[in-house]
């Protein structure tokens, strides 16, 4: 009677099991899907957002995760990218500092007679070393004397520095001026007792990365980013619509686990039954 009862109960257990395997076997997982996003793109399509024209630069795939023995995921991300035909570029020089404008050397020299410098110059740096070194009748070197500094020819004639090199070129430039700096036309924005700001405009190619089903801005919209395959990505701005679809892959995450639950709760009940029915009776 006791193995009878126990064979009743084992089937009623593993129906049950069954039954919570099988829904789960054949349930269709969710996905977030969006038939009508604002943008369908592939790598380098183009769109037009507020007059600014924007390139799909790449949309590529990556191993992540696998850590300890973890499974890998596949993670789709992408890049767009703009240009910005008139972007604002600027260049501080430090007072008396050395820098190279038009591939030479300079002293950025502010003049500071006044009390707010409207004017600068830019004095030559000379390469003394070079012209020493040109010169096969004077010391490669210096000296100085009565702090006066001297280049010594033929081993005993000493020449006056400032009468031997030659005499640097200068350039002055007020507020406003222009002058080429790295192939542009550069404006003389402001000058203080401190520093020079140069200022220009030229092209600049900025990059915006976007993530699988986040926020990304473009412009001055902010979209939802999805890529349905390895090779599309989905703009769209329906985020409701989004959070109603994560909510639901949520709840039947939560539902496919409770499934499990109960599929390996039968299968370990149902193992228990048959050892307690062949257990030897005391009676």
């Amino acid at each position: 009677m006791q193995r009878r009862a126990a064979a009743i109960y084992v089937a009623l257990f593993i129906i049950v099991g069954a039954g919570a395997y099988s829904l789960i076997a054949t349930a269709e997982t969710p996905h977030v899907k969006f038939e009508d996003p604002t943008y369908e793109l592939s790598s380098d399509d183009r769109f037009e957002l507020s007059g600014q024209t924007y390139t799909v630069s790449s949309i590529s795939t990556a191993e992540r995760g696998g850590g300890h023995g973890g499974t890998e995921t596949t993670v789709t991300q992408g890049a767009i990218q703009y240009t910005n035909e008139s972007a604002q570029y600027v260049v501080s020089f430090g007072n008396n500092s050395t820098q190279t404008v038009d591939q030479q050397q300079w002293r950025v020299l502010v003049d500071s007679s006044g009390g707010d410098p409207t004017s600068l110059t830019f004095r030559e740096s000379v390469n003394e070393t070079a012209v020493l070194a040109a010169d096969p009748n004077v010391s490669t070197e210096t000296v100085t004397q009565n702090d006066e500094r001297y280049v010594v020819r033929g081993g005993d004639q000493l020449i006056l520095a400032e009468e031997y090199f030659p005499e640097p070129e200068t350039r002055s430039y007020a507020e406003g001026d222009t002058i080429e700096y790295q192939g542009n036309t550069t404006t003389v924005d402001t000058i203080t007792n401190e520093s020079v700001q140069l200022a220009w405009t030229a092209p600049r190619t900025s990059t915006i990365d976007v993530s699988h089903n986040d926020n990304v801005t473009v412009g001055d919209e902010t979209y939802l980013a999805h890529f349905p395959d390895e090779s599309t990505l989905q703009l769209t701005q329906n985020f409701e619509h989004f959070q109603q679809q994560k909510a639901s892959i949520e709840q039947y995450q939560t539902q496919k686990n409770g499934l499990w639950g109960v599929s390996i709760a039968s299968g370990l009940t149902v193992v228990f039954l048959i050892g307690f029915a062949y257990l030897p009776s005391r009676y």
